[in-house]
């Protein structure tokens, strides 16, 4: 059926399709330019909750000026259906590179918290918490810049935290005070985030369990695996700093986004020094002499 004209969108492939709506590619005829297209699915367009979801999720991005964050460009309805237009991201989701490649290397999954820490920050100062960080919701564009989407669960950081009837996040990823109806703050997006990066370097979810209710148990109760118990060559310094992330007291992990980016570009540093040792060391004839100049001094 694709493409097709809606208004001055031409329709050309679909990138995702889900229980709400459907995400499409998109040229713009007007501006010349591709972008995506978000069109809810016409069932659901009746319902207000999910209307009013997406209205939401339209109104935070569209706040939000940050090169680590999907950049809104327009919203509007057709024939009775709300889209939004958006950013064009559609080299595949962090997700998927977990699913293909099993383990994410080391210095590509520092850049993802690096820039999601930073992008996160951007959204506090604006007084918005995500809520749902997890790999699907990290999506790569053509430079291969990771792109934080999906602001539908978003809400005001400074909000009194009553109790929530629901839970709202994804059970592998979610801080413990929400499963336990303690609050929430920043340092529960900062835990979703330590939790995807976990899966990311290691392979495996922070906590695996047969069912949900097992899954949601241990992230309460359960102590976390450090990262290089499960992978050793994750180095020390990004381990401890994932595991600080996901302290299960949000009063042990980093006090503000900012500290937490800055230990994670410490332990890329420190990723890139071992390589350019490892390097020089694996170079014929260099090692003895590199090393004894190392000694020396």
């Amino acid at each position: 059926m694709l493409p097709v004209m809606l208004r001055n969108f031409e329709l050309r492939t679909i990138i995702a399709s889900g229980g709400m709506g459907t995400v499409y590619t998109a040229h713009d005829v007007k501006l010349e330019r591709e972008v995506a297209l978000k069109m809810m699915k016409r069932e659901m367009a009746s319902d207000p909750e999910v209307t009013e979801g997406f209205y939401r999720e339209a109104r935070a991005s569209a706040s939000l000026n940050h090169t680590n964050i999907i950049h809104i460009y327009s919203f509007d309805e057709f024939e009775g259906r709300p889209y939004l237009v958006m950013e064009l991201a559609n080299q595949g989701s962090l997700d998927s590179r977990i699913e293909n490649e099993g383990l994410v290397p080391e210095l590509d999954v520092l850049d993802v918290g690096v820039k999601m820490a930073y992008a996160l920050a951007t959204a506090l100062k604006h007084n918005l918490l995500h809520r749902d960080i997890k790999p699907g919701n990290i999506l790569y564009n053509i430079d291969g810049e990771p792109k934080l989407i999906d602001f539908g669960l978003v809400r005001a950081a400074a909000v009194d935290n009553a109790y929530e009837e629901h839970v709202w996040g994804t059970v592998y990823y979610v801080a413990p005070e929400k499963i336990e109806r303690k609050g929430e703050d920043f340092r529960s997006d900062m835990y979703s985030l330590g939790g995807t990066m976990y899966h990311a370097i290691t392979g495996h979810v922070p906590f695996e369990a047969p069912t949900s209710e097992e899954v949601v148990w241990a992230q309460v109760h359960t102590p976390l695996t450090p990262p290089n118990q499960v992978v050793p060559a994750i180095t020390q310094k990004t381990s401890d700093a994932i595991a600080r992330a996901m302290a299960k007291n949000p009063k042990e992990r980093f006090g503000s986004y900012e500290e937490m980016a800055m230990e994670l570009e410490a332990a890329r540093s420190r990723v890139l020094v071992q390589q350019v040792q490892t390097a020089d060391e694996s170079q014929p004839g260099k090692g003895s002499w590199w090393s004894w100049g190392r000694k020396k001094e």
